[in-house]
């Protein structure tokens, strides 16, 4: 009988430490998980604060460059583009497009002397930049929050209580192909 007891006994300890184990993993990954969630939640937020700004600084340009039709569609196609994503990679891939599309007004811009020596687009356009360096830390804590994440649902033994319970691979933030192209500098005039 006491030899019954020492079983069942090490068979409920063994069983208790499993489950504190299970436990302990899945409330590492709910963390983790919360934690690119939070992090993909900032990003958006600096996109919501460059999204805000544009409108601004198309009307400035507007102003200045009323034939330049093409660009503020393309700048407007962007925006709406972003306004409809629904998942991390359709916002990314319309920031990209937003990006490029801010390129391009900036480019515009260049061919009015007026436009750039005013001082409300010079602001608009210091914001911007400003917003711009905070969109690219955010989308870099942003990878690194989720290559944490990947790791850990995919290292033994958490990838087995990672499948138990669903928990899937993020997806990292990539930079646009178009941007990976280095500029070409040219200092002959």
């Amino acid at each position: 009988m006491i030899e019954f007891l020492w079983i069942i006994g090490i068979v409920l300890v063994i069983a208790l430490l499993v489950a504190v184990f299970v436990f302990s993993v899945y409330n590492k990954l709910v963390a983790l998980r919360n934690r690119v969630e939070n992090a993909w939640a900032q990003v958006d937020v600096q996109l919501k604060r460059r999204f805000d700004l544009i409108p601004n600084i198309v009307e400035t340009v507007k102003g200045y460059a009323k034939h330049e039709k093409s660009v503020f569609d393309e700048v407007t196609k962007a925006r709406s583009a972003w306004m409809s994503a629904s998942t991390v990679g359709e916002a990314a891939q319309a920031s990209n497009m937003l990006t490029n599309a801010l390129k391009s007004l900036f480019a515009v811009a260049e061919a009015y002397p007026e436009l750039k020596a005013n001082e409300n687009f010079r602001q608009l356009q210091q914001e911007l930049s400003q917003t711009e360096d905070k969109i690219a830390y955010s989308r870099q804590f942003y990878n690194d929050t989720v290559m944490k994440y990947n790791i850990s649902i995919q290292q033994i033994p958490n990838n087995i209580i990672a499948g138990m319970f669903n928990f899937e691979k993020k997806e990292l933030l990539e930079t646009a192909e178009e941007e990976k192209i280095a500029p070409k500098v040219n200092f002959e005039s």
